[in-house]
């Protein structure tokens, strides 16, 4: 299990990104990571290794010297992310929670194609980098979007950060939650909505199975809609989930 929490402000979203993905601590314990779009509008990453030490002891040199309006998050439970591409819908970072169950197999179909993969961790493709991959293959984010959840078997939600907004996607299965939450000049989505009280967000939206929802400084727009199955987790309920969070 993984926690996302990424945010669209009209002001700096530094601190609120920062404590958003902190209160995912729960959901993961490997790696730690933030992405914002810069001054020239272009995604840049960190991350650290955080099995050993605290999200917020890796990340202070971020709330303190960074100002963005735009970011993503992730608190993962196995490979380093978010991950940042330069493709041709522009450049865009992304971060996924969730399995893809076909991943060996959909990995040897791409590289017989002629793509490469960069991101290996003892002899394991890094799943956001495959799952980036095959979004790149779409006519646009959207399409490509949906390409990914037709190849892959299994279940990926995922945030897409580009210079203008997020791409929210949950897997179609409903495995892995995704919550978007609203305060004045503010957007926020979240893996668990926990994440929102202490940051005065109100839940606006549970993102439904399936379906693709874009945020940006102009509002909530919903870019496919979703459907009714819903399968979250069980771990959710009786293990990883945070007792104060709805689902």
């Amino acid at each position: 299990m993984s926690g996302l929490f990424g945010i669209v402000s009209n002001d700096n979203c530094v601190p609120n990104l920062y404590y958003g993905i902190d209160y995912h601590s729960h959901l993961g314990t490997e790696y730690g990571g933030i992405a914002f779009i810069d001054k020239n509008g272009k995604p840049v990453k960190k991350i650290h290794d955080i099995s050993n030490s605290q999200f917020k002891s890796k990340f202070d040199e971020v709330v303190n010297n960074i100002e963005s309006n735009l970011g993503i998050g992730v608190i993962s439970d196995k490979d380093p992310q978010p991950l940042n591409f330069e493709g041709k819908f522009g450049p865009f970072a992304i971060c996924c929670a969730g399995l893809v169950s076909n991943k060996r197999v959909l990995v040897k179909e791409l590289i017989r194609k002629g793509i490469s993969f960069s991101e290996i961790d003892n002899d394991e493709i890094n799943t956001t980098e495959l799952v980036a991959n095959l979004i790149n293959h779409g006519e646009n984010i959207i399409d490509g979007i949906e390409y990914m959840y037709d190849k892959i078997t299994g279940s990926i939600s995922l945030l897409l950060l580009t210079k203008n907004g997020i791409y929210c996607a949950r897997d179609n299965n409903g495995v892995t939650p995704l919550i978007i939450g609203e305060k004045q000049k503010e957007i926020a989505v979240a893996s668990e909505s926990c994440s929102f009280s202490n940051l005065g967000f109100k839940i606006k939206k549970f993102i439904k199975p399936g379906e693709i929802v874009y945020i940006s400084k102009k509002g909530i727009d919903v870019e496919k809609n979703g459907g009714n199955l819903n399968k979250i987790c069980a771990f959710l309920w009786i293990y990883t989930g945070f007792p104060a969070s709805t689902f």
